[in-house]
């Protein structure tokens, strides 16, 4: 499977899902932490679509 058609269908760029999931996987943070990092990055997401794609794509 393709990149592209992993994350087609996602409101969200590749690059932020990835980034998301980096985040929770790679330090010790929980799925509200890191969607107040992104928050503060302006890229409004809620933490259960942070939990989504790290299900999907961890």
């Amino acid at each position: 499977m393709t990149h592209a058609r992993l994350y087609s269908h996602h409101r969200f760029p590749p690059d932020v899902i990835a980034y998301a999931v980096w985040l929770y996987f790679r330090f010790p943070l929980s799925l509200r932490m890191v969607e107040d990092l992104l928050a503060e990055r302006g890229i409004i997401v809620s933490h259960q679509t942070v939990r989504a794609w790290a299900d999907k794509f961890g």
